[in-house]
């Protein structure tokens, strides 16, 4: 049987070789590098991205309300032409009105 002292040299040797050993992978950390730097780039697209859609937002935001007085001034010029016309129907039939009496008077 081995003696407490050898298996005591032994575990020691055995202890010191799991010190010195490196326990960092190279790929894993060339991985997690370039992981971390497609991370960061992502990160920038991604604020990129942001910044163009609050601008987009901003823009629609002003299209939806220039259409909106676009319409609102159709709707009056719309409206004013309906007065328009109703007016030359009034101006008309006062002329049909006033030509009937004018002819009457004629007679």
């Amino acid at each position: 049987m081995k003696t407490d002292s050898e298996k005591e040299k032994k575990l020691s040797f055995a202890l010191n070789k799991l010190k010195s050993l490196k326990l960092q992978n190279p790929t894993l950390k060339t991985n997690l590098a370039n992981l971390n730097t497609q991370k960061n780039q992502l990160e920038i697209e991604k604020k990129e991205i942001e910044e163009k859609y609050q601008n987009l937002m901003s823009e629609h935001k002003v299209l939806n309300q220039r259409l909106e007085d676009i319409k609102q001034r159709k709707l009056e010029e719309q409206k004013k032409e309906t007065e328009f016309s109703e007016k030359i129907d009034e101006l008309n039939q006062e002329t049909d009105t006033l030509l009937e009496e004018i002819d009457k008077w004629q007679m």
